[in-house]
């Protein structure tokens, strides 16, 4: 877990140098979110029942970086029960409207008592958003520890300043074997400052229910 940690220091560190020296003003904000399941990559990290969550992020520039926990239930013998991330990077959009993101993200389980759950991801991302409304995007994310590879598609588009729908594919590739696809479809909306998804979600795994098809909502607020 010291190693992980300290590779996820590391990456950070790299980043804040990279982004130069930046005025000591940013920008701080939270979010909080109640949702029927905790669903990541198509799988329940809350064994199908409801989850809440919440986090902070700091921006400064290109710069950022932030926290976010979780209630979990993998429903094994680690017994444990709260996931917190903690993540940072530098995002931009070039001259061509092609927006970019890298950065590392540590995922953390400190309540799970004799398994080493933790791991360190590095992700790359590249959107785009077209006039009328249409966006996609791109994202790659590698589990530095276990040498495992997720890519995710997304593409989205704005009915209206409040209303918009986007549907995701993904493929996650493990190095030990399991490879799944998993993809998802929903809607959210914004009011009195509370954002609703309504959200459809299915893998091609068969062996395990915490990965069958599922309709998730959930509401959450900014800060």
């Amino acid at each position: 877990m010291r190693m992980k940690f300290l590779q996820a220091g590391v990456a950070l560190a790299v980043m804040v140098a990279a982004a130069g020296t930046a005025s000591a003003q940013g920008e701080f904000s939270g979010n909080v979110a109640l949702t029927t399941d905790y669903v990541w990559r198509g799988v329940s990290q809350s064994n199908g029942d409801m989850a809440i969550s919440g986090g902070f992020d700091y921006s400064n520039g290109m710069f950022y970086a932030g926290t976010w926990a979780s209630n979990v239930d993998f429903g094994d013998a680690s017994d444990t029960n709260v996931e917190i991330d903690f993540y940072g990077g530098l995002a931009g959009e070039l001259e061509s409207g092609i927006s970019w993101d890298v950065g590392v993200i540590y995922y953390a389980y400190p309540d799970a008592e004799e398994s080493d759950l933790d791991f360190v991801e590095i992700k790359g991302a590249l959107g785009y958003a077209f006039e009328g409304g249409l966006a996609v995007g791109g994202e790659a994310y590698y589990d530095i520890d276990n040498k495992n590879l997720y890519l995710n598609a997304t593409a989205g588009y704005s009915l209206s300043d409040a209303f918009s729908v986007d549907g995701s594919v993904g493929n996650y590739q493990f190095d030990a074997g399991g490879d799944y696809t998993n993809w998802s479809l929903g809607g959210t909306y914004s009011a009195l400052g509370f954002g609703f998804d309504l959200r459809y979600w299915d893998t091609d795994i068969d062996a395990t229910d915490i990965a069958d098809e599922r309709i998730v909502f959930t509401i959450s607020r900014s800060m």
